[in-house]
């Protein structure tokens, strides 16, 4: 079920240009009503496509002030029940309340190394053009032409 932003939880992430919804959406669903035009309230986020949501969680988990929350399916979460995240910098705490009151939390970390540490082409090495017009790039096999090294993408 799609995302809702409770109204009276959200600071509009204190005015920035964007927020953090607005930031981590996939589907680029979150919006920021600044004037309150749109939905009655001003400089508050709200999901502006609901039917579209991916139901990922990523803005549910990035709300620092844990405004978002997801409408649960009933065969997951029961009516009266609620599953929220409160996402801290090195784990995440998921909060279940079942129907009949009962609480339970469950602690996971998130990280396992330091923000901004990790260098993706640690150990690769670096790509050789010159091997690409040789055997096994861009071979004429199972009705694939050669490849021309003049439609490759420089960046």
């Amino acid at each position: 079920m799609p995302t809702f932003v409770r109204t009276e939880k959200c600071d509009g992430c204190k005015g920035q240009d964007k927020t953090a919804c607005m930031y981590i959406c996939p589907h680029d669903l979150m919006k920021l009503d600044k004037d309150g035009s749109e939905t009655g309230h001003a400089m508050k986020s709200y999901n502006q496509e609901p039917e579209q949501c991916w139901e990922c969680y990523s803005c549910v988990k990035i709300c620092p002030q844990n405004a978002i929350e997801a409408r649960h399916y009933a065969d997951i979460v029961p009516l009266g029940g609620s599953v929220q995240p409160l996402r801290g910098s090195d784990s995440i705490m998921w909060t279940i309340k079942f129907r009949n009151g009962t609480m339970k939390r469950f602690k996971f970390p998130i990280r396992t190394t330091p923000e901004g540490s990790i260098d993706p082409y640690a150990g690769k090495p670096e790509a050789d053009m010159g091997k690409i017009t040789g055997n096994g790039f861009f071979v004429e096999q199972n009705g694939y032409r050669t490849g021309d090294p003049g439609e490759l993408l420089r960046t």
